[in-house]
């Protein structure tokens, strides 16, 4: 049995790791937010202690460490521009991180993050979760299998609505979140390198706070992308079917929608980490540095 602290437990992403958490026969020892909403505790791990303060976290996991008793891997569900510094927490504290996506919102510091694994002896994992997607696998493998002429074609969508509340909270602020390429699109555009291979060329059409569109020229396709937090995005039928959230990837014009199942895959990340065959940063580095350049364009 791995122990566990997490940060960032009152937000919205922190229950599926709990829930990998427990699902893997692990435990969590501590947990830290700086907003106290976190009875969510209660219905997996009542008996772990919390903390407002980060510092004060900090120090308990230190002194746990101190007695023998540390953390063996540190959760990070802290907004965007925190996972950097909650990596290096973890590590300080002899101990793996799971880290949320994206990584981190700058490229150039996760070659301080590789070189602080090595100095430590510990490793960064990431949340890569539509890389286990049974029917992105399926896809993968399939894609792996065929010996093509031609390149593919590709269309992806990723609409999800989102309320007056995120442009007020960190999601909204760029500095915080990395924008809606970031926040929302780094997912896809890794799911797109994994498939496709490295971009060589991309072109941005469309740049709002709620949406993005553009074309990337990769290794084995052309891809035509759609981001979207604005409701109105969604197509018809997702509507009238009251659903929030609308995900499709066309490949020669043959569609593969994948909106179910989506919030289910955090547990098998968390096994991929335990087993020491997680996500990495050199697997998460390549999307990172391609919205990087769109934020930055």
């Amino acid at each position: 049995m791995k122990r566990f602290g997490i940060t960032g437990v009152a937000g919205y992403i922190a229950p599926r790791h709990l829930k990998a958490i427990k699902e893997t026969g692990n435990i969590l020892i501590a947990a830290t937010d700086p907003h106290d909403s976190v009875g969510i505790l209660d219905q997996f791990f009542p008996d772990a202690a919390f903390f407002t303060e980060i510092e004060r976290f900090d120090r308990h996991i230190d002194k746990l460490r101190r007695k023998g008793e540390g953390i063996d891997y540190l959760s990070i569900c802290s907004p965007n521009n925190l996972h950097d510094a909650h990596m290096r927490l973890a590590l300080r504290n002899e101990a793996n991180a799971i880290c949320e996506k994206p990584l981190v919102l700058n490229p150039y510091n996760l070659d301080q993050l590789e070189a602080l694994e090595q100095e430590y002896g510990k490793k960064i994992y990431t949340v890569l979760q539509l890389r286990v997607h049974p029917s992105l696998t399926s896809l993968k493998n399939k894609i792996d299998s065929e010996k093509k002429s031609r390149r593919y074609k590709v269309d992806l969508s990723y609409i999800t609505s989102r309320g007056k509340w995120y442009d007020y909270s960190w999601k909204g602020d760029v500095q915080k979140s990395g924008g809606v390429a970031t926040n929302i699109g780094i997912h896809f555009f890794d799911l797109l390198m994994w498939l496709f291979g490295k971009p060589k060329s991309s072109k941005t059409l469309l740049t709002a706070p709620d949406k993005m569109k553009g074309e990337i020229e990769l290794e084995n396709a052309d891809v035509n992308w759609f981001l979207s937090i604005d409701r109105n995005d969604l197509p018809e039928h997702v509507k009238k079917n009251g659903k929030a959230t609308y995900r499709s990837i066309k490949i020669d014009g043959t569609e593969i929608e994948f909106t179910e199942g989506f919030t289910d895959l955090h547990t098998e990340v968390y096994r991929r980490a335990l087993a020491g065959n997680g996500f990495t940063i050199a697997d998460a580095r390549p999307s990172i540095e391609f919205v990087y350049g769109l934020r930055n364009k």
